[in-house]
């Protein structure tokens, strides 16, 4: 089965069988690795990415519906003056430990922050909500979003 959409501002196509998960077609079909293979259950955002302007976890999603669709995944949005922002606010506070479930967070905070710029912090925490982090703690991912809307805020 061949599906067409958008991908990361491209249109692209590939062949897939009907029982394919996007995630497994970005990594493993289109060599697109930073969206990560976490819980395999929808439950760690590791494997976030926008369709069609909504978060979603690749691992839920099957291959078939993104056809027609548009998608950005993380490789998209760390080029982005958003994505930027949020990756050196990240760094700056001391987000990102391991850096595995980092990706995600990057992503739920660019939509977060493309629809709210300046978000309050119980708005942060429920659009992270569906991420998980073993490692760095949840305190400095916030300030990291916080720090990421300053910039963007301050760059205008």
């Amino acid at each position: 089965m061949r599906i067409e959409f958008k991908l990361n501002g491209k249109t692209t196509a590939v062949e897939i069988d009907p029982g394919d998960r996007f995630l497994d077609v970005l990594r493993d079909k289109l060599k697109l690795t930073g969206t990560k293979k976490g819980c395999g259950e929808g439950e760690c955002g590791a494997c976030s990415i926008i369709l069609d302007g909504i978060l979603v976890n690749s691992c839920l999603l099957p291959a078939f519906q993104v056809d027609g669709g548009e998608i950005e995944t993380i490789e998209y949005i760390s080029e982005d003056k958003i994505g930027k922002a949020i990756i050196e606010a990240f760094c700056d506070v001391g987000a990102i430990q391991c850096g595995f479930c980092i990706p995600g967070f990057v992503v739920a905070s660019a939509v977060l922050l493309r629809d709210n710029p300046e978000p309050l912090e119980v708005e942060i925490k429920s659009a992270l909500s569906g991420n998980l982090c073993r490692r760095t703690g949840y305190a400095k991912i916030i300030e990291g979003v916080k720090g990421g809307s300053k910039a963007l805020k301050e760059s205008e």
